[in-house]
């Protein structure tokens, strides 16, 4: 009888014999490989949203949150979305074997550093299934093997898209093994993961504070996590209206139920009347506006607006739904306090005509995507020309926001020499 343990074991094992061997690929070869794999996504839908709908059921009859089911969704236009990311992958330069800082020493030694992939690379995450390709492409690409182990709620669609993976790569230059899709969901098999670090380089955790949490505790690798995101837009005193309002309707209702969607608008009192006043004529009944006292009595006027009291969780909540905390600032320095005590230091914005306050917010936030004028939603692995994301990182080392095919790799210190020893 095969345990758990002896299973994850097993896959991560194989793992990281095929890595050594997609270290050394060429670039074709891997390319390749990532074109088979769109190709498939492409031509395999029907059994691929087959099993999404299974899980979409399964989802509903649990009466899981409307966010959660739309980011479980699989459609014809999100494969074809996820085959183009796939074949952008492909198409991006190859980090690995990028030789940089190179220079010659006194002693004649030529030293540099050279970019190597990280190994094995694992990922546990939640509820979107395109999550599973995102990962297996960048990991391809930068020669690195993967362990995905995805939520219970997705098990049918990551088995599909799991065998869709197993079917290109055995059709190709790159061991099968490369790609390991953990589609069971026994609880098990995350314990396992953890403890594999003689087996696995570095882990990824992806989804809510508890899975999060429970992974940096309990790794025994090195930890890159995707953390919370309570995401902020601070509207100053020089903005302009019209188009403050555009782009934060775009920030909100373009896709409430992802990662960077606003969740707070920290808005100066100078701007607050007009600004609110026009967002309030964007949005109509749309939009839940959790206000404090100040921009309570600002909204309080029209009955047609809904409005709740702000407590003090609603600045750390990450409301991934038609809801968005309003608060009235007197300043730059309350805005920035505020986003320094609330924030999750993934994604901020200042919306303003003036260059000085822009720079100085720029400066001061320290947020792993810091914006001006522009929406929050941009904060992507494909928007930002990465291809897809392995997730966004909120820590401060070498991967920090979208995580793309460069911070999936580490470095060799590489020196050549003519005879050289070391002076005693």
């Amino acid at each position: 009888m095969t345990t758990a343990t002896s299973f994850i074991r097993e896959r991560a094992a194989a793992a990281r014999a095929a890595s050594r061997r997609l270290a050394n690929l060429s670039t074709k070869a891997k390319n390749d490989a990532l074109l088979r794999i769109a190709s498939l996504l492409e031509s395999e839908q029907e059994p691929l949203l087959a099993a999404n709908a299974k899980d979409l059921e399964a989802a509903r009859e649990a009466g899981l949150d409307a966010y959660f089911i739309e980011r479980l969704t699989l459609t014809p236009d999100r494969l074809r979305g996820i085959a183009s990311d796939t074949r952008a992958v492909a198409a991006l330069p190859d980090p690995v074997g990028e030789v940089f800082d190179s220079r010659t020493l006194p002693n004649g030694l030529l030293i540099g550093r050279r970019r190597v992939p990280l190994g094995v690379v694992a990922c546990i995450y939640e509820s979107r299934p395109n999550v599973t390709i995102d990962i297996a492409a960048l990991a391809l690409k930068s020669g690195n093997a993967s362990i995905l182990r995805g939520g219970k709620e997705a098990r049918h669609s990551n088995a599909a898209l799991g065998e869709v993976i197993r079917r290109a790569l055995e059709g190709s230059e790159v061991p099968a093994e490369a790609v390991q899709v953990v589609a069971d969901p026994d609880r098990a098999h995350v314990e396992d993961l953890l403890k594999a670090h003689d087996l696995i380089d570095v882990i990824v955790p992806r989804g809510g504070p508890q899975l999060i949490e429970h992974v940096r505790m309990n790794a025994t690798m090195p930890v890159i996590a995707h953390g919370d995101a309570v995401v902020q837009i601070y509207v100053d005193e020089f903005a302009d209206v019209e188009k403050t309002v555009t782009v934060v309707d775009n920030a909100k209702t373009r896709r409430y139920s992802i990662c960077n969607a606003v969740d707070t608008l920290l808005v100066h009192a100078a701007i607050a009347p007009a600004f609110l006043d026009a967002l309030r004529n964007c949005w109509g009944t749309k939009i839940t506006l959790i206000g404090d006292d100040r921009a309570l009595a600002l909204l309080s006027p029209s009955g047609d607006v809904p409005v709740e009291r702000a407590t003090e969780e609603t600045w750390k909540t990450e409301h991934l739904a038609l809801r968005v905390g309003v608060r009235i600032v007197d300043s730059m320095d309350e805005a920035i306090e505020h986003i320094e005590c609330y924030g999750s230091h993934h994604s901020d914005a200042i919306l303003t005509e003036s260059y000085t306050n822009a720079m100085r917010f720029v400066d001061e936030v320290d947020s792993a995507c810091v914006y001006v004028n522009a929406s929050t939603q941009f904060t992507d692995g494909a928007q930002f020309g990465l291809g897809a994301e392995v997730g966004i990182s909120t820590q401060k080392m070498h991967a920090r926001g979208p995580m793309g095919l460069r911070e999936m790799t580490s470095y060799k210190w590489t020196i050549f020499g003519n005879g050289q020893v070391r002076p005693l």
